[in-house]
């Protein structure tokens, strides 16, 4: 029979440890057995290939292609969102007692138009400079501040005398071929009216851009009505009807320049025409073949109608003169378009002058002005032709203005 003897751990412990030592032993002794093998001679070193120009890494960094590195831009710091320290306060002090105040002056700006036309063509003088112009207010010497030459779209009102008298076909003969030789002038961009008078007023045509509208208005005059003719009166609602546009306009009157029913006085319509600004007054003299035919006859009626004719005449050339304008007194039908190439040459090329007064007080008087033209030695302004022959020349523009009235 077996005998059991009881479990003994060192006897065990004392047991695996020869196992142990045996394991750890045998790879050594493998490799001692295994033959040795003679060393594989040294392989050549390569050489990376040399880095092109265009292949060298961007100082951003990124990919690499075909063709080189892909520079990838760096990102921007970001600004700084602080605002600016705002600006440091003036150091002033008010006396004790008052209050913050603040000081607005208006300084008051004059512009005028100013044409410089030849004398025998009427042809318009280009190339002036500033310096070729001079300019006065009341007799003072003015600072221009402003120039350019202008060649723009016109606003016109034609003023047409329509009466019934002694010799009606005459007058609207040449009134009709006036008028229609005025519209063949116009522009597509032109603004235009037609407006008649005899006794009273009549708008035919208000303001259009359409020149047949203008045409068949102007065709449309056959027969008037009655045999005043109310000059001053239609030529002062004319100027209170324009003034009420903004910018410059132009009058084109056509008529004899009589007056025989009118409530206005010359003196008051002279002082309309110059207080109201910015229109122009161009005056074409109707009848001048029939008042050629008959001037100097015998009998006295015929002297008294001479002279309200020299009358009708020197009114007519003042209207314009006074705003900057020509006078014309045809006695042909075939000056008509001669004489209003002249006009649109006028109304169409000018010199504007800016200039601010020497005498900024804003009460409201008249100011007159005087322009002259000077070369660059201050000497008046000299033109010759190709045969160096004086050319006279024709300065147009206003007489004055008047100032601004101040509002209390």
């Amino acid at each position: 029979m077996p005998t059991i003897r009881p479990y003994d751990s060192r006897r065990c412990r004392i047991a695996l440890f020869p196992l142990l030592a045996a394991l750890a032993f045998a790879p050594l002794a493998m490799a001692q057995s295994t033959p040795q093998t003679q060393p594989s001679p040294p392989q050549p070193q390569q050489t990376p290939p040399t880095q092109q120009p265009d292949q060298i890494a961007p100082d951003a960094g990124g990919p690499t292609g075909d063709n080189g590195a892909i520079a990838v831009p760096k990102k921007k710091d970001k600004p700084d969102d602080t605002p600016p320290p705002a600006p440091a306060q003036p150091k002033c002090k008010n006396p004790e007692g008052a209050g913050d105040y603040s000081l607005r002056v208006d300084v008051p700006e004059v512009t005028v138009d100013v044409g410089v036309l030849l004398g025998k063509t009427g042809q318009f003088v280009p190339g002036l400079k500033p310096s070729n112009f001079k300019l006065y207010e009341n007799g003072v010497k003015q600072k221009i501040t402003g120039f350019m030459r202008v060649e723009a779209p016109i606003t016109a009102l034609m003023l047409a005398e329509f009466s019934n008298s002694n010799f009606t076909y005459s007058f609207l003969y040449d009134m009709r071929n006036a008028a229609w030789e005025f519209a063949q002038q116009l522009r597509p961009q032109d603004y235009v009216a037609l407006m008649t008078f005899d006794m009273r007023t009549q708008i035919w045509l208000d303001f259009t851009q359409d020149k047949r509208q203008l045409l068949n208005a102007i065709q449309s005059l056959v027969i008037p009505g009655f045999s005043e003719r109310n000059l001053f009166d239609a030529l002062y609602e004319a100027e209170d009807r324009l003034s009420r546009i903004e910018g410059h306009k132009y009058i084109i009157l056509i008529a004899s320049g009589r007056d025989t029913f009118s409530k206005l006085t010359l003196d008051k319509i002279y002082q309309k025409v110059k207080t109201t600004p910015d229109i122009t007054i161009f005056a074409v003299s109707t009848g001048g073949a029939l008042r050629a035919m008959t001037e100097g006859g015998p009998g006295f009626n015929q002297q008294l109608r001479d002279i309200d004719y020299l009358q009708a005449d020197n009114e007519m050339k003042t209207f314009a003169k006074m705003t900057g304008g020509m006078w014309f007194s045809p006695r042909f039908a075939g000056e008509m378009p001669d004489i209003f190439a002249d006009v649109n040459k006028a109304i169409r090329s000018k010199y504007e002058l800016v200039y601010h007064p020497s005498d900024a007080k804003q009460d409201g008087t008249y100011r007159k002005l005087r322009v002259e033209l000077v070369d660059d030695e201050g000497k008046p302004l000299r033109f010759q032709d190709e045969k160096h022959k004086p050319l006279k020349y024709e300065i147009i523009a206003r007489d004055g203005y008047r100032a601004k009235q101040e509002v209390e």
